[in-house]
């Protein structure tokens, strides 16, 4: 009996992309091989992006333990073409993506499976982010990630949400979808997801999480990498709002808008000499950053909610700045997203 249920769950691909991870690879095959999913109904794809750091050496390593983990070569070293080489060489009915900076529980695979059984509608399926953090500013960040304040109404960074959401973080796709809407744009340093899951809006498609399927994602935990990532994340947004031709979500260009609207009545507040107009809309934004961090000093201390206003503004100010590069970017200097000569600085 137990046999018959075995080989009639759904055959699983998990796909993960790395590239030059030598100090994470072993951890992250672990946390997979250690999945409560029967192992003769998955195989693990791993898309190298030519590591030269060890991380080959590893993959070897638990390649001549497992046979069922593949090892396959993302010359484009981008996330976007590891997806696309894994998706072309998989067999499974369902593609799980699985990042190796997550931690993800022992029965994430199996949860996912049942949750994509039990929503037939949807054509992808995820959990909500449980964001974490290593240090105090790491935590800070964790909070800001996770409440509407930092990242508006984008409900899948809400860790107990359940029901349709713009996309997962660690997202589990029906392979069909991919011939039917293509595969990862490999145009795209970031954003590529997000791209993606557009288009699966678009074409009628519905993603779904339940904090059943659980996992931890850790957070930028130093200042300087939480504004290169949300930096990266708005100037990749360009070239997806040139392809479709507008935004796919509005709470992308509330960032830029906000800061846009605060120069202006700082200008129109000082020629009319009118300090309340100047001011009017930073003494809001304070007072509601303010308000962010009085609410979660019992959850989390005073240490941590101290550095909120902090981690919230950087997302904010990385993310307008990054838009509004790219505005310059896309009027005088096109070649900024290309492939072959992609800015240095933009894709550390």
């Amino acid at each position: 009996m137990e046999q018959a249920i075995a080989t009639s769950l759904p055959f699983v691909t998990v796909v993960m992309v790395v590239r030059n991870e030598a100090p994470f690879m072993a951890r992250a095959l672990e946390l997979v091989l250690a999945q409560d999913y029967p192992r003769d109904r998955m195989e693990i794809i791993v898309a190298d992006g030519l590591s030269d750091d060890g991380t080959r050496d590893v993959l070897a390593e638990y390649q001549a333990k497992y046979p069922f983990i593949q090892v396959v070569n993302n010359p484009g070293r981008i996330v976007a073409s590891g997806l696309n080489v894994a998706i072309d060489r998989s067999q499974g009915e369902l593609i799980v993506r699985i990042d190796g900076h997550g931690q993800v529980a022992t029965d994430f695979v199996s949860q996912v499976v049942q949750l994509m059984d039990e929503h037939p509608e949807a054509w992808c399926a995820g959990g909500p982010i449980v964001h974490a953090g290593t240090n105090l500013f790491g935590e800070a960040v964790a909070v800001a990630m996770s409440h509407p304040l930092g990242v508006g109404l984008a409900t899948h960074r809400f860790e107990d949400y359940e029901g349709y959401v713009e996309g997962a973080h660690f997202p589990t796709f029906r392979k069909w979808i991919f011939d039917r809407i293509g595969k990862f744009d490999e145009g795209l340093v970031r954003t590529e997801d997000d791209e993606f899951n557009y288009r699966i809006a678009q074409a009628g498609g519905k993603v779904y999480v339940s904090p059943r399927v659980r996992y931890v994602y850790y957070v930028r935990d130093r200042l300087g990498k939480l504004f290169r990532q949300y930096f990266q994340y708005s100037f990749w947004r360009i070239p997806v709002i040139k392809k479709h031709k507008k935004p796919t979500t509005l709470r992308q260009v509330v960032p830029p808008l906000f800061f846009l609207a605060v120069f202006v009545l700082l200008g129109v507040g000082i020629w009319l000499r009118q300090p309340w107009i100047a001011l009017a809309l930073p003494a809001i934004y304070l007072v509601a950053l303010i308000a962010v961090a009085i609410s979660v000093i019992p959850r989390k201390g005073l240490a941590v909610a101290a550095l909120v206003p902090l981690a919230v503004a950087t997302m904010h100010f990385a993310y307008a700045l990054g838009i509004a590069y790219g505005g310059f970017a896309a009027m005088f200097y096109p070649k900024a997203w290309d492939q072959t000569g992609r800015m240095s600085e933009l894709n550390r």
